[in-house]
């Protein structure tokens, strides 16, 4: 039988070192990137709060105060837009701080996304609860969070947020075996393997950043040894659970997304995102598209017989 408990937490790992960022995080997070004004851990935490989630843990490390202090009120800057009657600014800045109730704790050293989900056992005590990876934003227009919380209500057990890509794209994510349910978008997961090479894939369906798992998952984190890159991977734990009893809290499903999320977790993939966002902007678009096509054109016409 299903267990209904409400899934009413969050947790977001960011205590990556952003290497792929330097020198730009060399003492900025990568999280605080900006996403043309915004910095992309805010788009995650109003993601979690979308869903009903209010209750936000913060999975930080060393030099990350910034993100505390971004979800934090901001006195003498409020004070000084407000003294100068810029109200639109101060909402802008009150909004971080009003957002959910925000919680931190320490990952130590990076060994993994699975011991970074297993540093959040004493705040998630014995419910189930999402996690979200900062790397993936997904439209707010597309509600993915939401239907997994409600998946794992109806089903139980965890369940992960899955997309269909291109074979030669697999190696670089937890891919899935999965089988039919009644249900067109929710699959049943019966494998999941770490970056396998393409030819090994059993899918070509891999695993997003967004999870809701089941409070089982910590007991298995804690038994679960290194694996790939000699970190605790939280695949390997939900390979585990996929062969557990429903009773003892086993069980994986997936839901499959065809909706639009952009990546932040490499320069291409981000500068991609920062476009996207900013041509979707109702304050932007207009002269930014119109600049963006001229400065296409420029280009396409000083690389003539040159490679761009």
């Amino acid at each position: 039988m299903a267990d209904h408990a409400p899934v009413l937490k969050a947790v977001v790992p960011a205590a990556g070192l952003g290497t792929r960022f330097l020198p730009a995080t060399k003492a900025t997070p990568k999280e605080m990137l900006p996403i043309v004004d915004k910095p992309a851990i805010q788009y995650v935490v109003e993601e979690a709060v979308d869903a009903g989630l209010t209750d936000v843990l913060m999975i930080t490390g060393r030099s990350k105060r910034s993100i505390e202090d971004h979800f934090d009120r901001a006195y003498e800057l409020e004070e000084t837009l407000d003294a100068k009657g810029d109200q639109e600014r101060l909402a802008a800045v009150r909004e971080s701080a009003d957002l959910a109730v925000m919680h931190y704790v320490r990952q130590g050293e990076p060994k993994g996304l699975g011991h970074a989900v297993h540093c959040a056992r004493q705040h998630v005590g014995n419910e189930p609860f999402a996690v979200l990876l900062g790397d993936d934003l997904i439209d707010a227009r597309d509600e993915l969070l939401k239907r997994m919380i409600e998946v794992r209500g109806r089903y139980g057990g965890s369940v992960v947020a899955l997309m269909e890509v291109d074979p030669d794209q697999v190696s670089a994510y937890g891919v899935v075996s999965i089988e039919d349910t009644a249900e067109d978008d929710v699959v049943k997961i019966t494998d999941l393997v770490e970056k396998p090479p393409a030819d090994e894939a059993p899918s070509n369906w891999i695993i997003i950043g967004r999870y809701v798992c089941d409070a089982a998952v910590f007991d298995v984190l804690e038994s679960t040894p290194p694996g790939r890159g000699g970190e605790i991977q939280l695949t390997d734990a939900l390979r585990t659970l996929a062969d557990t009893p429903a009773e003892q809290g086993g069980g994986v499903y997936g839901v499959k997304f065809r909706g639009r999320r952009y990546d932040t977790g490499n320069k291409l993939e981000y500068l991609r995102t920062v476009v996207q966002f900013a041509s979707e902007r109702e304050d932007l678009a207009e002269d930014f598209l119109g600049w963006l096509r001229e400065f296409v054109a420029a280009h396409d016409g000083a690389g003539d017989g040159k490679d761009a």
